[in-house]
């Protein structure tokens, strides 16, 4: 199952499009229905025609999927709703409005996105009704194309909308069923974990957790465990899309319903996974990339906010093999955590300064589990660092055996970020 997110400015309107295309109202608060304003994550789903993949059964030229969407604030003041939204989706609308053009947030979502290393991006013209006409169109798309052109969405796809009018909706929905069809398959390394974004309670049910499935599956009676806390809890019934399901997909929106926790136990954040197969670590070695338009300099122990899945904790960046990072460049850190949390080889993450707000870069884990604090200049640390950076596979395996040394074939690569016949060729 796929995910799809809906970023971009303020008022250039994310959620009146979701509305458009799947007929659900993402604002689902009374504070963002009186303030016309998106506050918090919304959610929704659409059917999307998707084409057949090639080499798939003769006459099979198309088939219906699912899709659920994610509609994230587009005001400064929430970019931490924001992020705790993006961290699972498979692409990203970014929605800019016609009469305005690239805003501020535009450019920040973006760029969010870009380190967050999404597979994919469609940009969605909205509000065409409200252009001046079509030469302005034209104007406003050239800016677009000008701004994807440093990032990973170079050439991405235009799509003009209007949701007043439907005009070009068809031709979105279209769009999207084609760059979805495009992806890999989600994986599956039967190591299921879920970023919790939203925790509530319903009369009859108990607590409810939501979020965006990955890595495995989860079905009706699995023994589970909320991470970093170490609560054991049980799961008693799973919803996709408001539908009753057996067992959740990996990639999917999914709602679980669980037994043995209360919902004052739990927080956005925290992870849902199977017992004893993840652990929460306080510190962790990253590589990172601080943004080109970055103020100043990366510096040495700089106090930051941590952002990976749908988690949020303050943290030390520990600059390792070099004085500071400069604007524009990438680096290694050694992130001290000030709270546990569970991420693993290959997750993405973003990096904030906490005041003024702003985002400073983003990266990749590379070991979520170092034996030790580093010392900065270590040629030991740093040569397994740029190793695993790399990705060189005998290399990487080698390094799951140094954290692991103890383990079955087995648990050791279910450690390891490689597709499993690449990893057991490597071991």
């Amino acid at each position: 199952m796929r995910v799809i997110g809906a970023a971009g400015h303020v008022d250039h309107g994310k959620s009146t499009l979701v509305r458009a295309l799947s007929g659900i109202d993402p604002d689902r608060l009374k504070e963002e229905k009186a303030r016309g304003m998106t506050i918090d994550l919304g959610f929704a789903w659409i059917d999307l025609v998707m084409p057949a993949a090639p080499g798939g059964p003769t006459g099979d030229s198309t088939r219906s999927e699912s899709v659920g969407i994610v509609d994230v604030p587009g005001h400064i003041d929430f970019i931490k709703n924001m992020l705790a939204g993006v961290g699972g989706i498979d692409a990203a609308m970014l929605v800019i409005a016609a009469d305005e053009g690239v805003m501020p947030q535009t450019r920040e979502h973006l760029a969010i996105l870009d380190l967050l290393a999404v597979p994919a991006l469609l940009v969605v013209l909205s509000k065409i009704d409200r252009a001046e006409d079509e030469d302005w169109l034209d104007l406003v798309e050239l800016d677009v194309h000008d701004l994807l052109e440093s990032t990973r969405f170079a050439g991405a796809p235009v799509v003009r909308v209007s949701a007043v009018t439907e005009a070009g909706l068809d031709d979105l929905r279209r769009e999207l069923g084609r760059v979805l069809q495009q992806l890999p398959p989600r994986r599956n390394r039967a190591r299921p974990r879920l970023p919790i974004d939203r925790v509530f309670s319903l009369s009859g049910l108990g607590t409810v957790v939501t979020g965006t499935l990955s890595d495995g599956t989860f079905a009706a009676g699995d023994a589970v465990e909320i991470l970093p806390t170490g609560l054991s809890a049980r799961v008693r019934g799973l919803q996709t899309h408001k539908r009753q399901v057996e067992t959740g997909e990996p990639g999917s929106r999914l709602a679980i319903n669980l037994s043995g926790v209360g919902v004052e136990e739990l927080r956005r954040g925290d992870v849902v996974a199977k017992p004893r197969t993840l652990q929460a670590s306080t510190l962790i070695d990253v590589q990172f990339r601080l943004l080109a338009d970055g103020p100043k300099p990366l510096a040495h122990n700089q106090r930051v906010d941590f952002f990976s899945g749908a988690s949020e904790v303050g943290a030390y960046a520990r600059v390792l093999g070099a004085e500071q990072i400069e604007p524009g460049e990438e680096g290694f850190l050694q992130l001290r955590l000030e709270r546990p949390v569970v991420v693993l080889p290959g997750d993405r993450f973003i990096l904030r300064q906490p005041s003024p707000s702003q985002t400073l870069g983003g990266g990749s884990v590379l070991n979520p589990l170092p034996r030790r604090r580093w010392r900065r200049f270590d040629p030991q640390a740093l040569a397994r660092l740029e190793t695993l950076s790399r990705g060189a596979p005998e290399e990487i395996v080698l390094q799951a055996l140094a954290r692991q040394p103890l383990a079955t074939a087995r648990d050791l690569l279910r450690g390891v970020d490689l597709p499993s016949e690449e990893a057991q060729a490597a071991l």
